[in-house]
Formats: structure tokens, sequence, C-alpha cells
């Protein structure tokens, strides 16, 4: 067992009326029933790739000698790319580094997802350019901040090691066919893997996307798709896929949106190396569901930080919220807290605690407070976070994002609204001076 979803404390009979009655709940469980049937004929049409990802490794072994050819070759590798592009990454990334550089050896990655020239400069100011390779992530090939950075990369790349030094310190990943990227990649002769066509951005961390940057920091990427498909297989072939965790997820998701009126639902894992996972899963669900008026907001809080930055907003502030709560079995580990150094009265409890057993203190109570204030709450318990668990929990919130859509009559595949934006920005740019 990879996670264990408890939803009790969603149940009016543990929060009162801000709960859900059984009835209601069983009820949007049985909706979830025809999407899923619609999904396994995906599957089984092969319409919907990122089904037939956990089950595929004939793409790993090429990945594999282009992620040993970075981890020999360069002491950073800098990931360009911007939303779906790079929180996939990221989120996989965060198992070996919480933000002190990578623990099992191999180069630095950086994730650069923005175009603030300051931090371009600091960035290139602190790097051995000619010790550093770069990935270049963009689907349509076409992404304004992806282009913009990848040029001015290569810009200061060319300026120390000449011309060719493109072709050995870069790679791009963009879709078949022609775009501005791949032009450019063509023009320069830089390397160009596809990017999986039918996989949009913000599904993708399961394919080279995400599993390149995983495995230049040293991670198990089939143990990442291993774990996944436990979770798909259980979805899609179980006796009853209704009960299945990412079909419970939608429909209590849903169930509060309709019938409670509950438009944001926090996401709080317990763990730093969940932190990327909040903000991957912030674009996924914001992404997939707001649209035609229908979705609800996606709120990323971290334990125990937003125990003392947003608790009291959660507790007594508006009921407006879906809480759900990340924990990981960390009782008895950690550093021993120093009884030699602990003789105040007021700090006898910490006597003989390790650091893990105050983090595993403070999981228990930020749950137990808000079940005690009326706050409906799922919880995500963890025995251990690695590749394969990691591998499980994304394919969940894929899966319940893609069954939330279903439930909302939603195309959890397109973005429309978001082109507006891009156009005007081209259109700034064309009219500065």
């Amino acid at each position: 067992m990879h996670y264990r979803q408890i939803i009790e404390n969603c149940l009016n009979a543990h929060v009162g009326d801000a709960g859900l009655t059984d009835q209601q709940l069983r009820a949007f469980q049985d909706r979830t029933g025809p999407v899923i049937e619609k999904l396994k004929a995906q599957y089984g049409s092969g319409e919907l790739p990122l089904l037939r990802l956990p089950e595929d490794h004939t793409d790993l072994d090429d990945i594999e000698k282009i992620a040993q050819r970075f981890r020999n070759s360069f002491d950073d590798v800098i990931v360009l790319g911007t939303g779906g592009s790079s929180l996939g990454g990221q989120t996989l990334y965060s198992l070996v580094d919480s933000g002190f550089g990578p623990r099992k050896g191999g180069p630095h990655i950086h994730f650069i997802d923005n175009v603030d020239p300051d931090t371009f400069e600091l960035l290139f100011e602190q790097l051995d350019l000619i010790r550093t390779g770069f990935i270049v992530i963009s689907k349509s090939g076409s992404t304004a901040e992806t282009v913009a950075q990848f040029i001015a990369c290569l810009d200061r790349l060319m300026t120390l090691g000449g011309r060719d030094s493109g072709s050995k310190h870069a790679l791009v990943i963009t879709e078949p066919g022609l775009n501005p990227l791949r032009s450019l990649a063509n023009r320069l002769s830089l390397p160009v893997i596809d990017h999986p066509p039918l996989i949009g951005g913000r599904y993708s961390v399961l394919s080279i996307v995400g599993l390149l940057p995983a495995m230049i920091a040293g991670l198990d990427a089939r143990a990442v798709r291993r774990g996944a498909k436990t979770v798909l297989d259980a979805t899609l072939f179980g006796d009853d896929p209704t009960k299945s965790k990412p079909a419970i997820g939608a429909a209590v998701q849903i169930a509060f949106l309709e019938e409670k009126g509950i438009y944001n639902t926090v996401l709080m894992p317990y763990v730093d190396r969940l932190s990327n996972f909040g903000l991957w899963f912030r674009q996924l669900w914001a992404e997939s569901l707001g649209k035609g008026g229908s979705g609800s907001t996606p709120i990323r809080a971290m334990g125990t930080r937003d125990q003392h930055s947003q608790m009291q907003l959660y507790l007594d502030g508006p009921r407006d919220k879906l809480f759900t709560l990340m924990t990981l079995d960390v009782q008895g580990q950690g550093r021993l807290i120093s009884n030699a150094l602990v003789k105040e009265a007021e700090l006898a409890y910490l006597q003989g605690r390790r650091m893990g057993d105050l983090l595993d203190s403070e999981q228990r109570a930020t749950a137990e407070t808000l079940v005690n204030n009326g706050c409906p709450l799922r919880l995500f318990e963890l025995d251990r976070l690695d590749e394969e668990v990691m591998g499980a929990l994304l394919m969940h919130f894929m899966l319940e994002t893609i069954i939330a859509a279903g439930l909302l009559g939603v195309d959890a595949f397109d973005q429309p609204a978001v082109e507006e934006g891009k156009i005007l920005t081209r259109q700034f740019l064309s009219d500065m001076g």
C-alpha cells in the first residue's frame, strides 16, 4: 500500500453540518462509474496515451543514456520551461534535493520557470557555463518565456565556448512538426527529442518531460512508473472502480463543490519533499477544471510553516475550504533534541524527543484542530516517500482531476482561456519602441 486516503472527517458524523452525508457521497461515487468506463475505453483504444505510460518502459533505455551523459558531463543542469514543462520535473527532483543540492551525487539541477532578468544575471554569475547543461522544454515550441530563456543562455554559452558549444550542452524537447523552437534547434544543429504530442504539459510528469531530470538526479524512473501503474490498475480494472481512491477523491471534491458550495481546496503536505508537489497539483487542478464557470480554487499550503501563517484564517475565517493534509510517518526519526540544552521548565515537553516526534505531533495537532472546528478534512498518510510512492501519488491526483472534470462535464485537457494573455504578450513586445 503506497498511501492511505482517509475521508471519514469529510462526513457529517465527524464535522457536523459542514460534512457530507453518506448518501451524498455515495451518489457522487456512483456518478464516477461512467467516467471511469470512458477512461477504460480510452485506455483500450490508446486514445489517451497518458494511461499507457505506466506500463511502457521501452523509452527508458534511451532516456537513461541521455541522463548518464548529463550526469557525467556537467556539474549543473538548467531546465528551461514553465508550467507543466517544469513543475513535474521539480516535483520528482524534490525527492533528492530540498534546496541544498542533490544527495545522490550527479549535477545540481536548476529549474528556471520565469523571465526575471535579475534571476538570470545571478545564475550566470554563479555557474561555470562550460560545465553546465541545458534542457529546454516546450510542447508547442512557441512558449515565449522558454524561447527567450533559451536564447539568453545560448548567447552566453556560445560567447564563451563558440558556436558548436550549443550542440554539446543543450537538448531540446518539443512536439513533432514545425515550430519556432525546433526551427532554432535545427538551425544550430542542436539535438531534439519529441515531446509526446498527445500528452499535455500538466499531465507529462511520467514522460521524458518529468523523468529525464529525475534520472539525471539519480532517481529510479521505472519505480515511478511502477507506483503509478498500481493506482491506474486499481482504478480501471478493480472490482468496483467507483471505490478506487482517485474516484473517491473526485467524488469528495465535487460533492463539496456542488452540495456545500466549497470553492477552495487546500492541499497541505507536512513533508518538505512534497513542497513542489503542491505547486504541481495547483496547476493540474486549476487549468483542468476552471472552465465555463466551473471548478474550485486550489490552494497550496505547507506544514508546519502555514500553521503559523494561515491557520487563523482556516479556523476562524470563511468556511469555504476543503482541506487535504499529506503526512509522513516520522515518529522517532531525526536528531535527538539534547536534554543537556533543555533546562527551562517551559521546554520540558522536548526532553527525550526527536525532530520527527515534533513533526508528527504537529501533523496530528493540525488534523485534530481542523476537525474539532468543523472543517472537512481528507488525510493522505504515507509510511515512506520514495520514487514508487511518488509515482502513485502523481497518478492518483491526475486521475482524480480527470474524473472530477468528467463529473463537472468539462474537458480536462484543454486551456482555452490562457491564450488571450499569450497573444497580448506578443503584441506588447511588438509595440515597444
